[in-house]
């Protein structure tokens, strides 16, 4: 009775998630957003099969996906809000989205409403709970963790106890929860080398045309093997 009743409740919390302010197809299309309404179809189902592979991956099991580039404005960013987006599509399925791009934070566009603090808030104040810097989206399904205001001294924050606490309870919390990290490039920045340790996965963008044989090679040999799931070629 305890399991049926717990996973009742889980379904509720699910539907109450779907009961956002949604964004119209006019400002998906400007964020440059997915959606199952879309034209490009081909887009669209580029993602589904990425998030076919990463659930495969880990055997349908919930997870924490650092999506990092090769360089700055490589792509990351888009390639994480769809991923995060396109979990949310599944209606047995919520994602959360954590901006880590220290520089070059975006995700607060997606966020519905005001949003006064983010990770690296939570993470410097002792008295933020993690309710305080979730903040729902245009997206049923989705929320988002943005930066914050506190990004001096990140790569700190970063590699805390209080980190690891974090994406353990926000991901134990709902098992059908799937979370993706926003990173600066991987080899350009301490931070994002420090948040692969709290990372289950990570996938690295490779701007097309924008980068040699001897970067890719570079951020491979940065990233731990066995969590280095794939690459995606951004155009």
């Amino acid at each position: 009775m305890h399991i049926v009743e717990q996973k009742q409740d889980q379904e509720s919390d699910i539907n109450r998630m779907g009961e956002v302010d949604r964004f119209s197809p006019a400002e998906l299309e400007r964020l440059k957003l997915i959606n199952g309404s879309m034209g490009n179809m081909r887009i669209l189902n580029t993602f589904r099969e990425l998030r076919t592979q990463l659930l495969k991956m880990n055997d349908k099991k919930n997870f924490v996906c650092m999506v990092t580039s090769i360089n700055h404005g490589g792509g990351a960013s888009y390639v994480a809000k769809n991923l995060a987006a396109v979990f949310a599509l599944d209606k047995s399925k919520t994602s959360l989205l954590i901006d880590a791009n220290l520089y070059a934070p975006s995700l607060d566009e997606l966020i519905i409403g005001e949003a006064s603090t983010g990770i690296t808030d939570y993470l410097h104040n002792n008295q933020l709970n993690i309710k305080d810097v979730v903040y729902a989206t245009g997206i049923p399904r989705l929320r988002v963790v943005p930066i914050g205001e506190h990004s001096e001294g990140a790569a700190e924050y970063f590699s805390s106890d209080k980190m690891q606490h974090f994406i353990d309870e926000i991901r134990s919390r709902y098992p059908d929860r799937y979370i993706f990290i926003d990173a600066p490039p991987v080899v350009d920045s301490s931070e994002a080398r420090i948040l692969t340790e709290v990372s289950d996965m990570v996938l690295l963008v490779v701007p097309h045309g924008r980068t040699t044989h001897d970067q890719i090679e570079m951020a491979i040999q940065v990233v731990d093997k066995e969590k280095l799931v794939g690459m995606v070629y951004n155009n």
